[in-house]
């Protein structure tokens, strides 16, 4: 077979333009962070000494070591003081919870019960017809009454239980809020289950009656029913066997009682007392 020729290429027209080759990139070298870069050299003759930063807190320098011991004295001086309030608190809390358990347990075991009074007699001067006729006629004059009164203390209520009536006592007697007359209540010692019987002396002076109360005064003793009011404030002291017993409380009563006469000897008319006792604090 014959070879087969194939036909040549054109040839290439002239041209000045010199030919253009394809542009080069030109490749810039990454930039590294600042933190990864390595620190410079330091220059010669330098050194760097490199110590623990927890050696360093230790470890504080001696013109500062003082302030050091402070700061660090602080937190404990306040955990102790925090440990010693708390301690106190619950020191206080054991005390009033031991306290009540105690008062609670006397108080079921003898059962305290506040005494009872009452005026039985009641022998009255100075407060006539004619004394209050002066009295309410004239701004000079003035009434000086004295009564005599049998009051009876009854502690029958209390089975273990004694009562003890201190000095310093009082009682007075007054209508429709005056004063008439007032004597000192005496001290003894009354035991459980005992009523006693006692006598007061008791005088006023200087006592002065409105017209209209000298009025309502005598019509009701005209009628034959004199109200007057009764108080008594006296010191006392319960006492529990004989080792047990409370502090000196004061005990108020207030007695409403009707009389037939304001002169004499006078019928008395009990319409009942009241008798108020602060809270007992007990002791040994």
């Amino acid at each position: 077979m014959a070879d087969r020729v194939h036909p040549a290429p054109p040839p290439l027209p002239l041209s000045s333009t010199p030919p253009q080759h394809p542009p080069t990139t030109e490749t810039t070298p990454l930039q590294q962070h600042p933190s990864f870069a390595r620190p410079p050299p330091p220059p010669p003759g330098t050194y760097i000494v490199q110590v623990p930063k927890d050696q360093v807190l230790r470890v504080p320098p001696p013109d500062r070591a003082r302030r050091y011991k402070k700061l660090a004295a602080r937190p404990a001086r306040r955990r102790a003081l925090r440990r010693a309030c708390c301690c106190a608190c619950a020191a206080a809390i054991l005390a009033v919870l031991v306290a009540a358990a105690f008062a609670g347990a006397v108080y079921l075991a003898y059962r305290p019960r506040a005494p009872t009074f009452s005026v039985t007699s009641l022998s009255i001067r100075g407060l006539d017809a004619a004394s209050l006729l002066r009295s309410s006629s004239s701004s000079s004059e003035t009434l000086s009454p004295r009564l005599d009164a049998a009051v009876r203390a009854d502690n029958g209520r209390n089975a273990k239980v004694g009562v003890e009536y201190r000095g310093s006592g009082s009682v007075a007697v007054s209508y429709s809020g005056a004063r008439l007359a007032a004597g000192p209540w005496p001290a003894f010692r009354q035991p459980p289950r005992n009523v006693t019987a006692f006598a007061v002396a008791m005088s006023g002076r200087g006592v002065r009656l409105t017209e209209d109360q000298a009025t309502r005064i005598a019509a009701e003793q005209a009628a034959g029913a004199v109200p007057l009011q009764v108080e008594t404030t006296v010191p006392v002291r319960l006492r529990f066997g004989s080792v047990l017993r409370t502090w000196t409380v004061p005990v108020r009563a207030r007695c409403d009682v009707s009389v037939d006469r304001l002169d004499g000897d006078a019928v008395v008319v009990n319409r009942g007392c009241r008798v108020r006792v602060r809270p007992l604090w007990w002791w040994w």
